[in-house]
C-alpha cells in the first residue's frame, strides 16, 4: 500500500489538514499525520525544531474524524517533519508528502517562502512525491470551504502517483461551495496574490504590511487564473542549477 504522510504549516489542529487526511484515506492511501504543534506559516524549507539534548519533540494526538489514524503534534517546521519522517520518524517512509489544505492561496515564485509547499519539497528531495495544496480563502475569509479541494486532490493523487520520485504538485483552489471550478496548469506568477511592503523603519525597528498584489498578473500564470476563478496546478521543481554558468570561459 502507498504510505502518505500529511503534514501542513498551519498546525495539527487545522480542519484543512483534517479534510486533506481523510482524502488520502478514502484515495486507499495509509495516511500518517505529522504536523507543527504550533502555526508555522511562512517556514519556507526551514529545518528548525524545538529540540531537548538534540532530540526533536513530538507527542500522539486523536484526532476528531481521523479515529485509527496516526497522528504527532511535533515541535517543528513542516519541512523538518518531512525530513525525518523520510528517516522513518513516524513509522513507515512515505510515498508520498501531502501537505495542506492550506488557510491561503500559495501562487507564484512567493511560495519560496511558504511552509506548505516547503514541507512538499522537502518530500520531494528525499525519495518521496509531494502535494501542496492551498484554499484561496483572502484577506479576510468568512467561510472555508475544505471540501472544493476534493475533486482536484483527488485527481492529481491518481496523476502523481505514476510519476518519477520527486515530481512535486501545487495545487490552488478557489473557496467556493457547490461549484466546481475548471482545473487549469499554470505558470508561476513573478509575485504572490499578496505583496509585502515596508510600512516602519527606524534604527531599532522595522514593520511590514501585506496587502492584495495589484490587477495585471501575467496571462496564464497560477495567480492570474485563480484570479479568474480557475483551480490551478504547476509541476514544481525544487532546488537545481540554472542553465547559465557562472563563470565565463
Amino acid at each position: 500500500m502507498t504510505v502518505a504522510l500529511a503534514t501542513n504549516d498551519d498546525g495539527i489542529d487545522s480542519a484543512g489538514l483534517h479534510r486533506l487526511a481523510v482524502l488520502a484515506g478514502e484515495a486507499g492511501l495509509e495516511v500518517t499525520i505529522a504536523a507543527p504543534a504550533a502555526q508555522s506559516s511562512g517556514s519556507s524549507a526551514s529545518i528548525t525544531g524545538a529540540a531537548t539534548d538534540g532530540r526533536i519533540q513530538f507527542e500522539r494526538r486523536e484526532l476528531e474524524g481521523l479515529e485509527g489514524v496516526p497522528a504527532f503534534a511535533v515541535q517543528a517546521a513542516p519541512a523538518l517533519i518531512a525530513l525525518i519522517a523520510a528517516h522513518s520518524a513516524f513509522g513507515p517512509v512515505p510515498d508520498l508528502v501531502l501537505s495542506g489544505i492550506n488557510r491561503g492561496a500559495n501562487v507564484g515564485r512567493a511560495i519560496l517562502h511558504s511552509g506548505t509547499v516547503g514541507a512538499a519539497l522537502t518530500g520531494g528531495v528525499n525519495g518521496a512525491r509531494g502535494l501542496a495544496v492551498s484554499l484561496d480563502v483572502g484577506m479576510h475569509p468568512e467561510e472555508f470551504h475544505w471540501d472544493a479541494a476534493a475533486p482536484f486532490v483527488r485527481r492529481l493523487l491518481s496523476r502523481l502517483q505514476v510519476m518519477p520520485t520527486g515530481t512535486v504538485f501545487n495545487l490552488n483552489v478557489p473557496n467556493r461551495a457547490r461549484t466546481e471550478p475548471e482545473l487549469r496548469e499554470g505558470s508561476l506568477a513573478a509575485f504572490g496574490i499578496v505583496q509585502t511592503t515596508m510600512t516602519h523603519n527606524d534604527e531599532e525597528h522595522a514593520r511590514l504590511s501585506v496587502a492584495d498584489t495589484p490587477a495585471g498578473q501575467e496571462p496564464g500564470s497560477d495567480a492570474a487564473l485563480l484570479a479568474s476563478g480557475f483551480a490551478t496546478v504547476t509541476n514544481i521543481a525544487s532546488i537545481a542549477e540554472a542553465g547559465e554558468p557562472a563563470l565565463q570561459d
